[in-house]
């Protein structure tokens, strides 16, 4: 399998898990504080948004490369 092709396939997957998902979340700690033996922790959870026109593009960009004619 040729360099292109596996791009074009990538890009596929990724624009169409982004249009699956829409996004994802991720967990970040935001303050830890030790007093003696008891430990607090506060984490935040963010989500992140992709748009919906950029899960189209990937996925187009991946077509198209996928039937061009080998270029790289």
């Amino acid at each position: 399998m040729g360099l292109q092709k596996m791009i074009a396939i990538i890009l596929i997957v990724i624009g169409a898990l982004g249009l699956a998902y829409g996004g994802f979340t991720y967990t970040s700690d935001v303050h830890n504080a030790d007093i003696g033996s008891l430990h607090m922790s506060l984490s935040e959870t963010d989500r992140f948004n992709i748009p919906i026109w950029a899960g189209v593009t990937f996925v187009l960009f991946g077509v198209v490369l996928l039937l061009a004619r080998k270029i790289i």
